[in-house]
């Protein structure tokens, strides 16, 4: 089933290059399935593997900085209710004073969901970016008033990962690779790729979109130009890894929410606070999402027990808390251009296909 709905959406030209996995867990053992089809394409492309690297986008979010920031929480670097916005300007304005890290991680703070502020930036990486981008950030006057309501906001999670490397002195790379990866990986794969590196192969790395900014296809650096200016790594982008990396780490949180196994960076406890809903019509959690009660990506059967996010370059992952599963969707549907919006419909579909075998 799994090669039957990543195929379909090949031949649909949905994208040119698909990687994805599921893991169930059935009579007390998990069962896992994968498939990758295509290429990675840009000058030609290679066939698409087990080990090869899509951009992530913004599974970001839940997948880095939201599990840097439970770190933080259960370490003592944070607190729920911490007003971080004076580490970045201790001249913040009145009506930010009160962002919480739990307002930003609900993305109830406030924020602008998103503003293109790279247009007043030359497509040229250096180290002043992040000051002067962080700069307007703050400045941009409050969409709504703190706490009012929840509206996606990349702008929060780029402040949210700029705080974290302060309080840490570390960068979120780091941070994520020490504290939240490498002590569950196996030989899989999720990683940034700042643009000052130096071993970075191309062609285990899939191609995303031709960018009229940068005047050239994105091949073996990030997608998103907020993320770019701040050298390929961010809060709200910026991560590059495989299906199956990415389905490791969500067994791995499924496994913490069922307390059969605990993660050295943060507790068990913690995690079940970050994944409890607000209210009972909430959508969002703290830094994942839950599926929408009209035409959900995630499709028909996943509960709403369910987790997720999704990533723009096309990709998502969505764990079904109550029925044990996990589906890793990973494309290029940007490739060569962000105008293919096949991905919309073709995400239920997708979801759709997996669990109604998964779930007969």
């Amino acid at each position: 089933m799994l090669e039957t709905a990543c195929k379909a959406g090949l031949d649909e030209g949905v994208y040119s290059g698909v990687s994805a996995a599921v893991s169930m867990i059935k009579k007390g053992k998990r069962l896992r399935t994968w498939f990758s089809g295509g290429v990675t394409q840009s000058d030609g492309g290679v066939p698409i593997k087990e080990s090869t690297l899509f951009d992530l986008a913004s599974l970001t979010k839940p997948l880095c900085t939201t599990l840097c920031t439970l770190h933080c929480i259960d370490k003592g670097y944070l607190q729920w209710q911490y007003t971080p916005l004076f580490v970045l300007d201790k001249t913040i304005s009145s009506d930010k004073k009160n962002i919480t890290i739990e307002n930003i991680l609900h993305h109830s703070s406030g924020m602008l969901n998103y503003r293109n502020y790279f247009i007043n930036f030359k497509p040229l990486y250096n180290n002043l970016n992040k000051k002067f981008l962080i700069k307007q950030i703050i400045e941009e006057p409050l969409f709504y008033k703190t706490g009012e309501k929840s509206i996606y906001s990349d702008l929060g999670f780029i402040l949210l990962g700029n705080i974290l490397e302060i309080i840490k002195n570390e960068s979120l790379e780091k941070i994520f690779t020490t504290e939240i990866f490498n002590p569950i990986r196996k030989k899989s794969e999720v990683t940034f790729l700042p643009l000052y590196s130096s071993q970075i192969n191309k062609n285990n790395i899939v191609a995303t979109e031709y960018c009229p900014w940068r005047k050239k296809t994105l091949h073996g650096e990030v997608h998103d130009e907020h993320c770019w200016l701040l050298g390929g790594v961010a809060g709200h982008a910026g991560l590059f890894g495989t299906a199956v990396g990415v389905l490791e780490i969500c067994e791995h949180l499924l496994d913490c929410w069922n307390d059969t196994a605990c993660h050295p960076a943060f507790s068990n406890d913690t995690l079940h606070y970050a994944l409890t809903k607000r209210g009972p019509d909430d959508r969002w959690l703290l830094g994942f999402d839950t599926p929408s009660s009209v035409t959900s990506s995630s499709g028909r059967y996943f509960s709403q027990q369910s987790i997720g996010h999704l990533g723009f370059t096309g990709t998502s992952f969505w764990i079904d808390l109550k029925e044990q599963v996990i589906v890793v969707l990973l494309t290029n549907r940007v490739h060569p251009t962000r105008e293919n919006l096949k991905i919309r419909t073709f995400r239920s579909y997708f979801h759709d296909v997996i669990m109604a075998e998964v779930l007969a």
